[in-house]
Formats: structure tokens, sequence, C-alpha cells
């Protein structure tokens, strides 16, 4: 596994690095065998310090855990607490879905995405053309995986996102999730764009 431990604005010594690379060896070990790559950013916020750990460990499944703390050590192990619980829930579902076997048909879509300037950023835009529309701050190329509702519900929550576009695999139409406020999750599944 290729690890990567930084500090923002603060200082990661040799024992920390060792204390994360033993912690997440041991854990992605358990459920995976090998991960592809990690990564883990310390930085401290006030009093607290903030560690988010990212992992890739294997096509199309992505991990993101965060913790926080008074102590840079205590962060780390929250967040790698709640990876190791989020794994732990989704075990039998991520073999499951390592061993399938993905048809032509079931491919991801290819798709472009933007990030665009939020509220503070508006002042740029009036000056840069006057035209009302949303300064673009970045353009990636993405992939729109092919999964079932549950497997998406799945992929959000190991990756902490707020939101999260798939192809539905019973119909072949384009499905939303999202996290609602009250912590539930929302599904939008338009009927007009399935494959029938």
């Amino acid at each position: 596994m290729q690890l990567s431990v930084k500090g923002q604005q603060l200082d990661v010594g040799d024992a920390l690095r060792t204390h994360v690379d033993e912690s997440l060896s041991r854990i992605l070990d358990k459920y995976f065998g090998d991960a592809i790559d990690c990564s883990v950013t310390l930085s401290r916020e006030a009093h607290l310090y903030r560690a988010v750990v990212s992992a890739h460990v294997g096509r199309g499944i992505k991990l993101e855990a965060q913790g926080e703390a008074s102590e840079p050590y205590p962060a780390f192990d929250a967040a790698a607490e709640r990876l190791s619980t989020r794994l732990r829930r989704y075990k039998r579902r991520l073999r499951d879905h390592n061993n399938k076997v993905v048809h032509m048909d079931g491919a991801p879509l290819p798709a472009q995405q933007y990030i665009l300037a939020g509220d503070g950023e508006d002042q740029q835009g009036e000056e840069s053309g006057g035209d009302n529309q949303p300064v673009v701050v970045a353009e990636m190329t993405t992939e729109i995986p092919t999964l079932t509702v549950s497997e998406a519900v799945m992929h959000m929550d190991l990756g902490d996102l707020p939101a999260m576009m798939f192809r539905n695999s019973a119909h072949g139409g384009l499905n939303m999730i999202y996290r609602r406020s009250d912590a539930n999750i929302g599904w939008i599944d338009p009927r007009g764009n399935r494959k029938a």
C-alpha cells in the first residue's frame, strides 16, 4: 500500500507516521488484503486537530473518514475507527462487489464534473464578464457507475459524500441519492430516462 501522511501547517513526526501506517495496515488488511493507496492529512483548526483519511482500495471503491480531537493521535484514531466501522458494516457487500463480473452494458458512463465558485467569489465573476454566469473553478472528467441502490448508498457512505449520481442497474436510468438534513438518504429516480 502506498501511504502518504501530510500535515497542513503542522509537523508530522516519524512516530505519528509509524502509528498511522500500522493502524491503517491492520484495518485495511483485515478487509481487503492490499489497498492501492491511502492518504492521511492532519491539520489544526483553533484548539482541535482534524484528521482526514482517504483510501483507494479497489476499482470504484474509495473510502473517506474524518476525526477531530484535542491531540493529533486521538484525532487520527477517531478517523481510523470510523473507517473501520464502515468497513465492518459493508464487508459482505464489498466482497461481493469485488467478485461481481461487470458486463459491457454495465460500463460506467463518462461525464464532466465542474466546481463552481461560491458566493464569496461572485465579485470576480462580475468583473470577468458580467453575464451572471457562474465562474468555473475546476473541470474534471469522471465516471457515473452502474450500481444497485444499496450499492450506491454503500459507496456514498464509504466515500463520505453528500450526494451521488449513478446508473441504476435494475433499469439503466440515471438516479441520484443524497444525504438529507434529517440524516436519512433521499433517492431520486426519474421515470423519463430509463432504458425500456
